[in-house]
């Protein structure tokens, strides 16, 4: 015996009532962490000092651009699939490609187990190389 819903339709199952929806900056902050897990990533963003700086003073003020945890990371995000652009800062000396090809397995095996969104594509730009004997350039904090 089967039960049915008023108006003879069969009752649907409780996770089928309802609909699931992702922001894409969700998706974004997925993507950064993962993308900086992988060894050889220095920094997501632009890669001059000065746009780091900016950006790190801009993280501190509240209701700055984006979290750091998403910087240099964009998402589009639709009902079943997603499609990424990451900017990325590489260590000196390591393989670009290399360091690409784990940034996008590690992201998109991120992306697709924590959403269940289907990973498209993930573009990857190299924006810098990070020297070992340049500075990071983090703005002091005038706070104390």
């Amino acid at each position: 015996m089967s039960e049915s819903a008023p108006g003879g339709s069969a009752a649907k199952p409780p996770a089928d009532r309802g609909r699931t929806t992702i922001a894409d900056g969700v998706v974004e902050k997925i993507a950064g962490l993962a993308a900086r897990e992988v060894v050889g990533v220095h920094a997501m963003g632009s890669g001059s000092g000065l746009s780091r700086t900016f950006g790190a003073v801009r993280d501190r003020v509240p209701g700055g651009a984006k979290s750091a945890v998403s910087r240099g990371v964009k998402a589009e995000v639709g009902e079943t699939q997603t499609a990424l652009d990451l900017e990325i800062v590489v260590d000196y000396g390591v393989s670009i490609r290399d360091v690409a090809r784990a940034v996008r397995e590690n992201v998109v095996s991120a992306v697709e187990r924590m959403t269940g969104l289907e990973v498209v594509e993930v573009n990857i730009a190299v924006s810098d190389v990070k020297l070992p004997d340049e500075d990071d350039e983090e703005p002091e904090s005038r706070l104390q």
